[in-house]
């Protein structure tokens, strides 16, 4: 039995691995991913009521673990879905706070359901025969509706509690990686306002010192960044043109008094700052 299932769910991971592949489309992918994990769900309940189990622990694994990975992708995908056609048209802010309150939907699920999460993250096993046995329900244990509505021939008080709390971890991941990626867009887009005004007014030999003072000390990277993609971020950061400044760095290597002239400038004046706020 053990081996048949994990042969569903092997197979199951690859159809979907070769699906995300196929499809860019997250509403296309979640469509066939929820037809064949139905398919694979049905496949597992034929062969459960077919050969059925040869003691309790083989079918509280099944049910512990087995069922769950497969009806997990159900919950997932369906999830993804709702997620995005829900997703409201509008900008950075206002699909943000969709995001949010899908993930405080899953903080509500986790708060209801604390001391079973507390029991399964743990590796817990004292209640697994009330969880994880057909027919062995308790209705002290916090059960939930649909398991009145299932068909208890292929499912336990728990074995969907399971699965959600598998789906409710990957659908976090999948809303925070939204979330990031909705931050940095904006970000990216609050970055090109702001560098359409910024322009650098002091000498390009005096940005070309900063430049290489700052490479050196191995601020960007670790130190694991090449001098010319430093000195064209700030190019187009600053809209400044610095031309050959490998030629113009070799002219402050070869002056013969104050090298440093314009890092010299900035420390005196940051001295200065300080003093005279200190003063007042």
């Amino acid at each position: 039995m053990n081996d048949f299932c994990k042969n569903i769910i092997r197979d199951l991971d690859d159809e979907i691995n070769e699906l995300s592949i196929e499809f860019n489309d997250s509403l296309a992918l979640c469509e066939k991913a929820i037809g064949l994990t139905i398919d694979k769900i049905a496949d597992l309940k034929q062969v459960v009521l077919k050969r059925g189990f040869k003691d309790i622990e083989e079918e509280i694994h099944f049910f512990k673990h087995l069922k769950p990975n497969v009806l997990s992708k159900l919950i997932y995908y369906n999830a993804i879905y709702k997620i995005e056609t829900k997703k409201p048209y509008g900008g950075e802010k206002v699909i943000e706070t969709h995001l949010n309150n899908e993930l405080f939907n899953l903080k509500r699920f986790f708060d209801n359901n604390l001391e079973f999460y507390k029991y399964y993250r743990t590796n817990s096993t004292y209640l697994d025969h009330k969880y994880f046995v057909r027919g062995k329900y308790d209705i002290k244990l916090s059960l939930d509706t649909y398991y009145f509505e299932s068909d208890h021939s292929f499912s336990t008080s728990h074995d969907y509690k399971v699965a959600k709390i598998i789906a409710n971890d990957l659908i976090q991941i999948y809303l925070e990686d939204n979330l990031s990626s909705n931050i940095r867009y904006s970000t990216l887009k609050s970055a090109e306002k702001i560098k359409s005004t910024l322009v650098w007014t002091a000498s390009k030999t005096a940005l070309i010192e900063l430049i290489y003072a700052l490479h050196t000390q191995g601020v960007f990277g670790n130190g694991t960044i090449d001098i010319k993609v430093i000195a064209t971020y700030f190019e187009q950061t600053f809209n400044v043109d610095l031309g050959d400044f490998y030629h113009t760095f070799l002219e402050l290597r070869n002056r013969k008094t104050n090298r440093t002239k314009f890092i010299d400038t900035l420390k005196e004046g940051l001295l200065r700052r300080m003093d005279e706020q200190e003063e007042k």
